[in-house]
């Protein structure tokens, strides 16, 4: 057996770092983490985590420095480093968006032809513009990209958005989205032979821990006249689980529906004659 670790790179604080961390504990992996900690071993599963800056994830990964990464997909598009991209993780969801003040009347993005754009993100911003064909000059800059136009510095921003709420109560509005970013898990191209069985390991408890997000567990009661229309409606895994009650005619109906079409179903097969309908989250789904 061999005793080779893999390292992952994690950034070390914020909404990104809290969403990763929660990933890995409910793929049962134990480790400690917070404070100023930069290093951290599992001591139930062979990985290594490295806390870094998140703008030097995808730098660290290319070098082999760190084996994997998780990064949102904005830093690593913005930054152009030669990994791979092992699968997209469904969290810290956002997208970059241009922004002007809002009392400005904006039409299209030919508003933005040969103004000012301070951004974080120059390259992802003028690659966008560029496809659109629209020429402005973009100022980088590391932070407080909102404060931009109202010191003049330039005349519309692109930041990322989630909410919207900081570019409100910054004089802002948004007018144009740029890029869709979410958390993805990206590996080194060369990993070794042994590395590559461990990573096979971790996206496999990353897939049962976000089969079981996407999907609720159903009991349900029905009666024998009701149950071929009801059966129908449940998708299940393969097909529902049917188990006879101690009342004559009835039947306990078990089954998984996804989160997407949850309220929908549940709908038809109360229609249906459904009763008694239990509905349980599941921690995580085998397949």
């Amino acid at each position: 057996m061999s005793n080779t670790n893999i390292r992952i790179a994690v950034q070390k604080s914020g909404r990104l770092s809290d969403d990763s961390l929660k990933l890995f504990k409910e793929c049962g992996i134990k480790f400690e983490s917070g404070g100023s900690k930069l290093r951290s071993i599992s001591s139930n599963f062979p990985i290594e985590f490295l806390f870094l800056r998140d703008d030097d994830i995808p730098g660290y990964v290319e070098d082999g420095v760190a084996d994997l990464g998780v990064i949102g997909l904005n830093v690593l598009e913005e930054n152009k480093k030669d990994v791979e991209i092992v699968k997209e993780l469904g969290f810290s969801k956002c997208r970059l968006s241009l922004a002007i003040p809002r009392n400005e009347i904006y039409t299209d993005l030919s508003y933005f032809e040969g103004k000012s754009i301070a951004t974080s993100y120059p390259n992802l911003t003028n690659n966008f513009l560029k496809s659109q064909g629209v020429n402005a000059h973009t100022h980088e800059i590391s932070g407080s990209v909102e404060i931009a136009p109202s010191i003049g510095l330039a005349e519309g921003i692109c930041d990322i958005v989630s909410t919207g709420g900081t570019l409100l109560s910054n004089g802002l509005k948004e007018v144009a989205e740029v890029f869709k970013s979410q958390a993805v898990l990206i590996s080194n191209k060369s990993l070794s032979p042994d590395k590559k069985i461990l990573l096979d390991k971790l996206t496999f408890r990353i897939d049962s821990v976000q089969r079981g997000q996407n999907a609720k567990y159903v009991v349900l009661n029905a009666e024998e006249k009701n149950l071929d229309k009801i059966i129908a409606l449940l998708p299940g895994m393969k097909s529902p689980s049917r188990v006879p009650l101690a009342e004559n005619g009835w039947y306990s109906l078990h089954s998984v529906i996804s989160e997407n079409d949850f309220w929908e179903i549940i709908e038809s097969l109360r229609e249906a004659g459904a009763q008694g309908i239990l509905v349980l989250p599941i921690e995580k789904m085998i397949l």
